[in-house]
């Protein structure tokens, strides 16, 4: 599938609009909103009423747009595949910009570098203070750091991946059962999730490449112990091991699936390999239909999302020739569903309606970042 003209569509929105944007859960941006938003429940109603909005109150809300670290890691990767295709000078000079961006949005007062967001928010567990760092952050831009490493070796890249390491293992806190544990999303809450812990994990494995510390190698087969035992018979996982968070979704599953994929190719866990196929089984036959349409939950369809998409492309990318025609599916989907002729991605479809705010992390980073792994997954098996 030629998705080039597409490619080119979205990155030059992205460069136009310099990599800022608005996001879904930004309402605490809002000078307005946030003298209104006193306690966790008008925080989440708040935050929440925004993002289900299909037209954009932002700027009569006097919400500025803003860059997200987040979205800038998402950027990197995908700049860093568009260089391995492409060794121009045009790409390079972009991941030196974001690698420079990136290092100025560090959350500082923390043992390593770590990234948060750039907005306050609420979640239905705890409250984070903008730039408070996230393992989920910190763990997507350090992946992203390393693949630019790898693909333009560039030591600025390595040198700022390598200190991530000491954020998870030093500042965040630690659920232990047995000899496995479970990392906290943030340094402030004692909140345990699959697919932050995963991501967290996954890095580390991948970092001991590079540190050949021990403490780095136990911490991450620990954290991955935790959650693979937690993986249910049929190959899913929910959210989190609390009550009111036994959901299963697509793009937590997608992200369990692809640190798991880390593992395997870093040479670990190959006893693992049987549960990996079955939760690449359930997230195949689960999230999909016929037509490659992402469904959210794997019992609902709505809402149709862009980061459900997305992830699913950038997983399903990597595994190569017996998934290509899911692949091929989901990304003609995205296309024809979801992009607007003005290049960007709307964020979500809904029975009866579209939203279509460009959100710059939530859905151009994401769409970005799919698409250059299509992308360069494409160009490797023609070659």
């Amino acid at each position: 599938m030629n998705i080039r003209p597409h490619l080119e569509s979205i990155k030059r929105f992205i460069e136009e609009a310099e990599y800022k944007g608005y996001d879904p859960y930004d309402a605490l941006n809002s000078p307005i909103l946030k003298v209104l938003a006193f306690n966790a429940y008008l925080r989440i109603a708040l935050i929440q009423a925004l993002k289900r909005i299909p037209f954009n109150l932002r700027p009569v809300l006097l919400i500025q747009k803003g860059v997200n670290p987040k979205g800038l890691g998402l950027f990197l990767w995908s700049y860093a595949r568009l260089y391995q295709i492409n060794r121009g000078t045009e790409n390079i000079e972009k991941i030196e910009y974001l690698l420079e961006l990136l290092d100025s949005l560090r959350s500082p007062g923390y043992s390593g570098n770590c990234w948060g967001y750039n907005f306050d928010w609420q979640s239905r567990a705890f409250y984070i203070p903008k730039y408070t760092p996230t393992i989920v952050n910190s763990s997507f831009i350090g992946h992203a750091l390393l693949d630019t490493w790898k693909y333009a070796a560039l030591e600025k890249a390595m040198q700022m991946a390598l200190p991530i390491g000491d954020f998870i293992l030093r500042d965040l806190h630690r659920f232990e059962e047995g000899n496995s544990i479970c990392f906290s999303y943030t340094p402030l809450d004692n909140y345990f999730v699959h697919n932050a812990n995963l991501l967290g994990a996954s890095l580390l494995i991948r970092l001991y490449r590079y540190t050949g510390e021990e403490r780095v190698r136990e911490a991450a087969l620990a954290a991955f112990a935790y959650s693979m035992k937690h993986q249910r018979k049929d190959g899913s996982w929910v959210y989190a091991e609390k009550k009111g968070a036994n959901w299963i979704d697509s793009f937590h599953t997608g992200f369990n699936l692809q640190s798991i994929l880390y593992f395997l190719e870093e040479g670990y866990c190959d006893e693992y390999k049987k549960a990996f196929k079955e939760g690449v089984k359930f997230y195949a036959e689960n999230f999909f239909l016929e037509d490659g349409t992402p469904k959210y939950y794997h019992n609902r369809v709505y809402p149709l999302d862009i980061h459900s998409a997305s992830q699913a492309v950038v997983f399903f990318s990597r595994l190569g020739v017996e998934y290509r025609p899911l692949t091929d599916k989901i990304v003609k989907w995205m296309i024809t569903k979801m992009q607007d002729k003005k290049g960007y991605f709307y964020f979500q479809k809904h029975p009866l309606y579209t939203n279509k705010i460009p959100y710059m992390r939530w859905s151009q980073a994401w769409a970005f970042h799919a698409l250059t792994e299509y992308y360069l997954n494409e160009n490797r098996a023609r070659s």
